[in-house]
C-alpha cells in the first residue's frame, strides 16, 4: 500500500483477475460440464448396422410408399357412368337430336352453361337445364320446341337426348395435393381421406367414396410429386449453432450425393461422418458409419450408404476447432469483462493520481 493509503496498480490488477476468474470458475461449476465426451465421440450409441444395408452399386428395395401430406397424385378417368337418373349440371355436355326441324336443324353437342342453360342458336334459344334428369330432357326441349322458341316454333318435334360428357370429370381427373388433413378434393363429388394409404389403397378409397354418385367407376391413380419424405444433413459445431438442411427424397439418394447437395464439407468439418438411421420400436438408432477418404478417394461402395427417408448424415466438427470455439464462447465473456474491469480500473486510478496532484508510478 502507498503511503497516501491506496493500493497499487498492480496490486489491482492481480486482485481483479483473480475475482474474475473465481467467478468464471463458480459459473462454469453451476451451468453444468460441457460433455468432453461428446466433443471427442458424440456418437450415439446405436445398434449395429444391418448387414444388407443398400450402397450406390446396391441400392435398398424400399417398402411402399405411403401417401403423406403433400404428396400430389394424379387421378385418370377410365370408365365413370352416372347412375340413373341422372341429373344435368354446369359444363355437362349433352347430345340432342331433334326430327321435325326445318331449315335450321338441331343435331349437335351442347354445353350446359354457368347459368345452367344451353344454347340452340338464334332461332331456338335457350332452355334451362340444369337440375334436370336425362330422363326429363327430351320432354322439357319438345316443350320449348312446340311453345318457347324465339323464330321458329315446331309442330311436332321429336327429340332424342344423351349425356356426351359429365362436366364433373374434369374436376375428378386431374393432380391433387394431399391436404394437411389428408383429404383431397374432388369438385362437387366431395373429399376423400387418402393420408397413410398407398396408391392401390387411394384408387381403392376414390372408386368407393364415387361409386355413391357414380355406376362401378374405375380411375387409375399415380403419384406425381413425392413432398412427403426427406432425409437431413446435419453439420455439427460446439461453438455456434448446428446446421440442419433437409432435402426431398426422391429414392436414388447416397451419402456422396446428400454431401454434394451441400457443396462439400465445410472448413470446419472433420471426415468423421456417419449416417443414423430411426428404427421403430426402438430407442436405439442404425449407425452406419462412413469412411469419407475410401468413399471419394478410392471410389468404394461400401459405405456409400443408399438413404432411405428419415435418415441424418452427420457430419462432425473438427476437434481442434470445436475446441478453440468452445475457449472462444468460455473465455470470451471473461476476457470483455476483464477489459472493461481494466479500463475502469486505470480510469479510476487517473482519477486518484488527479486528485492527489501529481501521478504515482508505484
Amino acid at each position: 500500500m502507498s503511503m497516501d493509503g491506496r493500493q497499487p496498480y498492480h496490486f489491482l490488477f492481480l486482485r481483479s483477475i483473480i475475482g474474475w476468474t473465481g467467478m468464471f470458475m463458480l459459473l462454469v461449476s453451476l451451468s453444468g460440464c460441457v460433455s468432453w465426451t461428446a466433443l471427442w465421440d458424440p456418437k450415439p450409441a446405436g445398434v449395429p448396422p444391418f448387414r444388407d444395408v443398400g450402397n450406390e452399386l446396391s441400392k435398398s428395395s424400399l417398402p411402399k410408399y405411403f401417401l403423406e401430406a403433400p404428396d400430389v397424385i394424379t387421378v385418370d378417368a377410365v370408365h365413370l357412368v352416372p347412375r340413373a337418373p341422372y341429373i344435368l349440371r354446369v359444363f355437362d355436355h349433352v347430345a340432342l337430336d331433334v326430327e321435325g326441324t326445318f331449315d335450321e336443324p338441331i343435331r349437335a353437342v351442347y354445353v350446359v352453361e354457368p347459368g345452367g342453360k344451353i344454347n340452340l342458336g338464334p332461332t331456338y334459344g335457350q332452355i334451362a337445364v340444369a337440375g334436370v334428369s336425362m330422363d326429363d330432357l327430351p320432354k322439357i326441349v319438345e316443350e320449348h320446341l312446340k311453345y318457347g322458341a324465339i323464330r321458329q316454333t315446331l309442330r311436332d318435334p321429336k327429340v332424342s337426348a344423351r349425356l356426351a360428357e359429365m362436366g364433373a370429370i374434369q374436376q375428378i381427373g386431374g393432380e391433387h395435393m394431399i391436404g394437411p388433413d389428408g383429404y383431397i378434393t374432388l369438385g362437387s363429388y366431395g373429399r376423400v381421406y387418402v393420408n397413410g394409404l398407398t396408391v392401390d389403397e387411394c384408387r381403392e378409397a376414390i372408386e368407393f367414396h364415387l361409386s355413391k354418385a357414380l355406376e362401378h367407376p374405375q380411375i387409375a391413380v399415380d403419384i406425381r410429386s413425392y413432398n412427403s419424405k426427406d432425409y437431413y444433413v446435419i453439420y455439427q459445431s460446439h461453438a455456434n449453432q448446428e446446421m440442419v438442411v433437409a432435402f426431398p427424397y426422391t429414392g436414388n439418394e447416397t451419402v456422396l450425393k446428400a454431401i454434394a447437395n451441400m457443396n462439400g464439407l465445410a472448413p470446419n468439418n472433420s471426415k468423421r461422418i456417419w449416417v443414423a438411421r430411426p428404427v421403430s420400436n426402438s430407442n436405439k438408432p442404425v449407425i452406419l458409419p462412413v469412411d469419407w477418404n475410401a468413399v471419394t478417394a478410392y471410389a468404394a461402395p461400401q459405405t456409400n450408404y443408399h438413404l432411405l427417408p428419415g435418415d441424418r448424415v452427420y457430419v462432425v466438427e473438427d476437434r481442434w476447432v470445436a475446441i478453440d470455439g468452445l475457449m472462444a464462447r468460455w473465455f470470451g465473456p471473461l476476457t470483455r469483462v476483464m477489459g472493461a474491469s481494466l479500463v475502469t480500473s486505470g480510469a479510476v486510478t487517473g482519477w486518484q493520481d488527479v486528485q492527489a496532484g501529481g501521478t504515482n508510478y508505484r
